[in-house]
């Protein structure tokens, strides 16, 4: 990969920085936040230590709440620069940013995720896939004849004559992981709902906060196995398990379509192009916050956002998309919205 031209705009950059305040505190830029945005901001970060004159940054994980939280403790040296999130900020977020002094924030999208459930290459096919399916197999409690029960169910045709008649059995990413998130976010409370359960749980006395959350809880009688490891064990897993279906990044499905077979949800398979659209469901947006008030105060901060989206990195043939970035289909207007440090409205 080349960073020739991102050097050279650099080094001009350089030169051109002018510094605000009696002194220079650090002359590190400092990111926190998304664990799942992390994996991309590490690589970006040690890509940008080695291909310019600024240090590398310092990257931090803690989620996306936390690093927001962080970044609207206020404006200064001792405050983070830059906010990683697998979610857009939230009113409430931008309005306690504004009361602690960050009232100008810019928004920079660096493209999309999503995630693929996928069995054994000679495995069943479960290309009938809907949320429902998904939360009928392996939420904690289910709605069978009208009543919220324990989940009863041990295969999937019990509930989805089209599906495959054999085993429930599934290998999810543990609650540490990121992709658990969006996995209980987009499919989970999903299926939930429109299997008319969150709607039983509420009728039955239960508050919404309580319900929701009693959607996401997955089963512990075996069929439904955390797993805290990275793709490696969940493929291990499905190796030895002819019946089993996993979780795993588009990207790495790609890498191992000779041992996987993709399913399909609603009807969509998974792709760059159905994920960058927003067709296929379980895909999102990933983003990361700049105070602009940082911008020629911190040293790098605006060059490290501008090599973040840059073609050579956040485009479909770098490093990011090989890691399993989806690059967004609108780069362009993002790097520009960059480059005149546009801040959100």
């Amino acid at each position: 990969m080349k960073f020739t031209t991102l050097v050279s705009a650099t080094a001009l950059a350089v030169a051109s920085t002018a510094f605000v305040g009696a002194a220079q505190a650090r002359d590190q830029v400092q990111v926190a936040g998304s664990s799942t945005v992390l994996p991309y901001a590490s690589i970006v970060a040690e890509a940008f230590g080695e291909n310019t004159d600024f240090p590398t940054p310092v990257v931090e994980s803690g989620g996306s709440s936390a690093g927001l939280k962080r970044f609207c403790e206020g404006v200064g040296e001792n405050t983070i620069d830059v906010a990683n999130a697998s979610r857009k900020i939230r009113e409430k977020e931008i309005k306690a940013c504004a009361e602690a002094g960050v009232k100008d924030i810019i928004e920079v999208r660096i493209g999309y995720d999503g995630i693929v459930f996928a069995s054994q290459k000679d495995g069943p096919a479960f290309t009938a896939f809907e949320p429902v399916d998904v939360f009928n197999a392996l939420g904690a409690k289910v709605l069978k004849d009208g009543q919220i029960v324990d989940n009863p169910y041990n295969t999937w045709a019990e509930f989805n004559s089209e599906l495959p008649d054999v085993d429930i059995a599934a290998f999810i990413p543990g609650t540490k992981h990121g992709t658990r998130e969006v996995f209980e976010e987009k499919v989970l409370a999903v299926g939930c709902e429109e299997s008319g359960a969150l709607k039983a749980m509420m009728d039955s006395g239960m508050s919404e906060d309580d319900a929701e959350d009693a959607c996401i809880a997955v089963r512990r009688d075996g069929k439904s196995v955390d797993i805290d490891g990275d793709y490696t064990e969940t493929l291990a897993r499905i190796d030895t398990n002819p019946n089993g279906i996993g979780v795993f990044g588009l990207a790495f499905y790609e890498n191992n379509t000779d041992k996987l077979k993709v399913a399909t949800m609603n009807g969509i398979a998974p792709s760059t192009e159905s994920i960058a659209s927003g067709e296929y469901p379980v895909s999102r947006p990933l983003y990361f916050y700049v105070k602009k008030a940082h911008i020629g105060v911190i040293p790098g901060l605006k060059e490290y956002a501008q090599f973040f989206i840059a073609d050579e990195i956040a485009g479909p043939q770098g490093p990011l998309a090989q890691y399993g970035l989806v690059s967004d289909p609108e780069l362009a207007a993002v790097q520009a919205s960059v480059n005149n440090e546009e801040t959100m409205k």
